[in-house]
């Protein structure tokens, strides 16, 4: 059961990476599209809690680092997504409680992964942008991620809830 399991993540986390890179990129703003894996991630911690939510990110920044057409250092999506797991994990009793909660912890999980992958391109010298230009590639996945939000976070979160494994009773 824990292989069927593990398949299905594996399968959200690539059908999330694929449309992202391969079908979204049709309808991208300024290069900019909607960040389906950070949705991803973002349900995972909040339905499952940081540890698992940091698991799944690491492997969908992973794979999304090293994703055609990645032009960039491999590893600063990973950097990202774990933050954010381990942010939205940390809020998650509050982001089960209402959509709208969940709707701004991705609005803020957007954010932070979006400026952590910017600054560490800065630091990394990969590609900088301009300030003027980075802060409005940020602001245009800000809203890419808050619109496919109610499309998805409830369906996913309630995905992973239904694939937890049984608590052990002692």
């Amino acid at each position: 059961m824990n292989v069927s399991r593990t398949g299905l993540v594996a399968l959200l986390v690539v059908l999330a990476v694929t449309l992202q890179t391969a079908v979204f990129s049709l309808f991208s703003v300024n290069g900019v599209v909607p960040n389906l894996a950070l949705i991803v991630v973002v349900a995972a911690a909040i339905a499952r809690g940081p540890a698992f939510g940091a698991t799944v990110g690491f492997f969908a920044g992973l794979l999304l680092d090293l994703a055609p057409p990645a032009d960039h250092v491999a590893g600063r999506w990973a950097l990202a997504f774990v933050l954010i797991a381990v942010l939205a994990g940390r809020v998650r009793t509050d982001a089960r409680r209402s959509p709208l909660a969940g709707l701004a912890t991705v609005a803020v999980c957007s954010f932070v992964a979006t400026s952590v992958f910017a600054l560490t391109g800065i630091v990394l010298g990969d590609h900088a942008l301009p300030t003027g230009e980075m802060m409005q590639v940020i602001c245009i996945a800000l809203l890419w991620d808050v619109v496919m939000t109610p499309l998805l976070l409830p369906g996913l979160m309630a995905l992973f809830e239904r694939t937890r494994p049984a608590e052990l009773a002692y």
